[in-house]
């Protein structure tokens, strides 16, 4: 095995980055062929995938094919890496769909592809209302998102064998994503007080499509033994969910230097994770009052005092000690998993890295 596949996540990042950008270029010259007019779509899908993001479904994918053996069967490594950037466009068709649902104006620092639309509409004076026209236009970009995440695994170079063992986890993992994005919603347009239901959402939306199955995927495509999947998916479920409730304690708690949304930005939205289920239900068996007062504020408080009496009435009632205990009790029985299977080229220790990394305290 030539050591020059032995890559860190770094190396990883930037050869996803390169070979989307060169991908996308292609993709862009197809839609200026179709109409000069609606070149300007295909450039905003360009810039909002090369724009950022850790490229982490990539690094999981291609740590799943290394540490099950890919780098020494007969497989093209290139092509495997091909196959797994092109991950960043299912990431890119949540994300864009992901801001129109939630009305978000900002993300990684710019505007959300809905209000860059929504402003260039503005600028050229066109006829109508600029919002739902920049709503119209970055849903159908998603959609093109996720058909060329298809494109580009198809022509990555990986062969008809790799490609049908690739098939299952790929299928897969973009029904869930979607699923749990439809539940998500769903929940909230109920007003689930569920554990049950945040904790299948975390599953589906975050675990399912950011870990699991691209350690899933990379596996599939090396043709790894059963046991190997079995370990992978597990770590993947453990500590996708256990970095989806770091996440959630920080959209409450975090930093807004360090998160880059402003603090208590769940609370304000009103979103039904694990921390605010928790605390609700200890709310219940303790303090009717306080679980009223929860059910008053979340997705009503607006001003920073408001947050802050919601967010100290959540730790109060012990669901930030209970969510960190749960954060740190994943994480050991992901990382158990994969312990109990040998796995190649030290991929063992980067995924205990990659698991500390997503679920350590970071506010």
């Amino acid at each position: 095995m030539s050591t020059a596949y032995d890559l860190t996540p770094p190396d990883i990042a930037a050869t996803v980055t390169a070979r989307l950008g060169a991908f996308l270029d292609e993709q862009c010259a197809i839609v200026d062929d179709i109409d000069p007019s609606i070149s300007y779509a295909g450039q905003l899908l360009k810039e909002f995938c090369l724009s950022g993001g850790k490229r982490i479904r990539p690094v999981y994918a291609w740590a799943g094919f290394v540490g099950a053996g890919g780098l020494d069967a007969d497989i093209d490594p290139e092509a495997v890496l091909t196959a797994v950037s092109s991950l960043e466009l299912i990431q890119a068709c949540a994300l864009i769909h992901d801001d129109i649902i939630d009305a978000s104006d900002t993300r990684r620092g710019r505007p959300t592809v809905h209000r860059a639309v929504e402003a260039r509409h503005r600028s050229l004076g066109h006829s109508g209302a600029a919002e739902p026209f920049g709503a119209a236009v970055a849903i159908l970009l998603g959609d093109l998102a996720l058909a060329w995440a298809d494109d580009m695994l198809m022509t990555s170079g990986l062969d008809a064998a790799a490609l049908q063992r690739a098939r299952l986890p790929w299928q897969r993992m973009r029904t869930e994503v979607i699923g749990g994005q439809i539940l998500d919603i769903s929940a909230h347009a109920a007003g689930s007080e569920s554990v049950e239901d945040a904790w299948k959402i975390n599953r589906l939306k975050t675990a399912a499509y950011t870990i699991e199955r691209p350690l899933h995927l990379g596996a599939a495509i090396a043709d790894a033994p059963q046991g190997i999947v079995d370990a992978y998916r597990s770590y993947g479920q453990k500590v996708g969910v256990a970095f989806q409730l770091r996440d959630d304690v920080l959209g409450v708690y975090g930093d807004p230097a360090v998160t880059g949304k402003p603090a208590g930005d769940d609370l304000r939205e009103g979103k039904r994770t694990v921390l605010y289920a928790t605390a609700l239900h200890a709310a219940q068996e303790r303090a009717p009052e306080q679980a009223a007062a929860l059910r008053a504020g979340i997705g009503q408080v607006t001003s920073e005092e408001d947050i802050a009496r919601l967010a100290e009435l959540i730790s109060s009632l012990g669901a930030v000690d209970a969510v960190e205990q749960q954060i740190q009790q994943l994480t050991a029985e992901g990382l158990a998993a994969v312990d109990a299977v040998e796995l190649h080229h030290s991929v063992g220790d980067l995924l205990h890295d990659l698991a500390v990394r997503a679920t350590a305290r970071r506010a």
